[in-house]
């Protein structure tokens, strides 16, 4: 564990899901705030967070400064399996929960059609890089090297694991963020919906 005056790094708790949520949707806008570009406030982090939090909670961690989670790191060590379960564990009570719900905001569509029709990460990914990560970060904690302690913290675990690779997708529209990871020892596999990265462990 991480820990300095003004914050600690720390595993994420079930008391913490509404503030991964919330900051999962407050970067949801290729890293700026979403919250007008969804009718729901909780639709980006069905997608990006939650499933983590309650599905691989040993690779789940937040960042705390005081009583206020304002940034988080999520990893699946497995993504094959992972999707897995997802499709027995977590899509099925979406999509009867969400079955009649039609979109009225810019980006609702993009989370509905994946939760009605899930799909797999390509195999070009889990095959030499098995895990993926997603880390987001509230304006407040962009600076100060929290995202490079965030990402360094998830690394450890991930090794400690045993697991020998893992990737992450950047928005095209946040191409910047790149030489960010490049510095942590991210290279490019391959450019399509998104930027794919990948590390070997």
């Amino acid at each position: 564990m991480k820990s300095d005056l003004h914050g600690e790094i720390r595993p994420a708790r079930p008391e913490d899901r509404e503030a991964l949520s919330r900051i999962c949707l407050e970067t949801a806008d290729a890293g700026k705030d979403a919250s007008a570009l969804y009718s729901d406030c909780h639709y980006p982090g069905l997608l990006y967070v939650l499933p983590y939090a309650i599905f691989a909670p040993d690779f789940a961690f937040v960042l705390a400064m005081g009583e206020q989670v304002v940034g988080y790191v999520v990893a699946a060590p497995d993504t094959v399996a992972f999707e897995n379960t997802l499709e027995q564990e977590w899509w099925p009570e979406l999509r009867q929960r969400y079955a009649h719900r039609q979109p009225q905001a810019a980006l609702d569509m993009k989370v509905l059609s994946q939760i009605r029709t899930t799909g797999r990460a390509s195999a070009e990914l889990t095959g030499p890089w098995p895990a993926h990560l997603h880390i987001n970060l509230l304006p407040l904690a962009q600076h100060g090297g929290w995202g490079r302690r965030l990402i360094e913290h998830q690394l450890t675990a991930l090794r400690a694991a045993g697991v020998s690779g893992v990737h992450l997708g950047v928005s095209l529209q946040n191409e910047q963020v790149c030489a960010f990871y490049e510095k942590l020892g991210f290279r490019h596999i391959f450019r399509r919906n998104a930027i794919y990265m990948g590390q070997s462990l």
